[in-house]
């Protein structure tokens, strides 16, 4: 069934930054005509984690909504290196390890993106075959002083840091793929906008219609700091085992968590409001999308293994036979889970509580906890754990009445 533009925008608008400008997008969309969605990446990894997918998943958007996505794996300017928020020169790779690189992005991307719906293109195509007066055109069509307004070749001009002229004509080859493919709309994270639009500015003068720009927000990894990163060890990989997939969903924070709802689930907006809104419970919130990662990648039956193999791996018959026990006689629906360290006197003070949950030593039925303003369920049993010695079974009762 046709959606309406108004529904398709409602759609893509979905967990963006930016779309410039959003009134072309609008005017593209209709014309009732599939658009040419492109995304490039260059292959500078073998593998791809779950920051990689936000964009990923925004392609996915574009062809369930009847457009044409163009996955565009940039061999040829993997050989310069993205110099995008490098505080110095990349070293380029190879020819062999770009190959490499290529033919795993190729076999990943399809966990997500419908092939049906997929062209699969290489810069290459079209750069190898720039003649040296081709590349003087292009380079025609831009200033030095617009290439310095980038926000890392200006830092590292402030600060006398070489910038080599190869590093300068990344932007100018990867906009011109914008040229060569007659994108109608380009998607990328916010750290690759200045690249984005310097496409839209080559289209127009090689006069194509330019290109729409869509931003899509970085992903921090599992610390809830960094963004996601294999060099950090923050990362989720989409080839990672299932269980192990869904520990590390499991490990977020409320608030990240919440986030890579808007970023990664495909919950209807219904349900993701009620999310956003805290009509679920986190914790259930938590385990829905765990399971929903998993099965994206592993299947229905790798996820409910995963699911049930996380549950065992921190049933209580794991803990001490003679654990101590604490009633809590509330009426409340929810404890905060400072209160509740106070009242079982594992926190001397609300702000030793704090800081506990922030260094990530609090644990609720194995889960850690790192939201200091999380409100505990005041139903069934718990088990609160502090550090590794500290840990007590939570009952919730109703007081009695004489």
């Amino acid at each position: 069934m046709t959606r309406s533009v108004d529904e398709q925008i409602r759609e893509i608008q979905r967990g963006t930054v930016d779309i410039i400008p959003l009134e072309e997008l609008r005017r593209k969309l209709e014309r009732g005509q599939p658009l040419r969605i492109k995304l490039g990446a260059d292959p500078s990894a073998p593998d791809l984690h779950f920051g990689h997918t936000v964009v990923l998943n925004k392609l996915r958007q574009f062809q369930e909504l009847g457009h044409v996505v163009i996955f565009l794996i940039g061999d040829f300017t993997a050989m310069i290196g993205d110099p995008t928020g490098r505080s110095e020169t990349r070293k380029p790779l190879t020819r062999e390890q770009i190959q490499q690189n290529a033919q795993t992005y190729t076999q990943q991307v399809f966990r997500i993106l419908d092939p049906q719906r997929t062209e699969v293109r290489f810069n290459s195509e079209w750069l190898d075959a720039l003649t040296p007066a081709d590349i003087i055109r292009l380079c025609g069509q831009y200033t030095i002083a617009r290439l310095l307004e980038r926000d890392d070749f200006a830092k590292r001009f402030r600060e006398n840091i070489p910038i080599h002229v190869h590093e300068l004509l990344y932007p100018l080859m990867q906009g011109y793929d914008s040229v060569a493919l007659k994108a109608d709309v380009e998607v990328g994270g916010t750290d690759q906008r200045f690249n984005l639009l310097v496409g839209r500015e080559l289209q127009r003068a090689y006069e194509q219609e330019p290109q729409v720009i869509l931003t899509m927000p970085l992903l921090e990894g599992t610390d809830g700091v960094q963004k996601m990163s294999k060099s950090l060890g923050n990362f989720i990989g989409i080839t990672d085992p299932p269980s192990e997939m869904y520990g590390k969903v499991m490990s977020i924070s409320d608030a990240l968590m919440r986030k890579y709802y808007e970023l990664l689930s495909a919950v209807p907006l219904v349900q993701l409001q009620a999310i956003r809104e805290e009509q679920v419970h986190p914790l259930e919130a938590k385990k829905q999308l765990a399971m929903e990662l998993v099965t994206r990648f592993h299947g229905d039956g790798a996820a409910g293994s995963a699911a049930e193999d996380f549950a065992q791996r921190f049933q209580r018959r794991e803990l001490p036979s003679d654990l101590e026990t604490f009633t809590w006689k509330g009426e409340e629906e929810a404890v905060w889970i400072c209160q509740l360290m106070k009242a079982v006197e594992f926190a001397k003070s609300t702000s030793e509580a704090r800081r506990l949950v922030q260094q990530g030593g609090v644990r609720l039925d194995e889960v850690v906890i790192s939201d200091q303003d999380f409100q505990v369920p005041a139903q069934g049993e718990k088990i609160l754990q502090v550090g590794r010695r500290r840990v007590i079974k939570i009952v919730f009762g109703t007081p009695t009445t004489s």
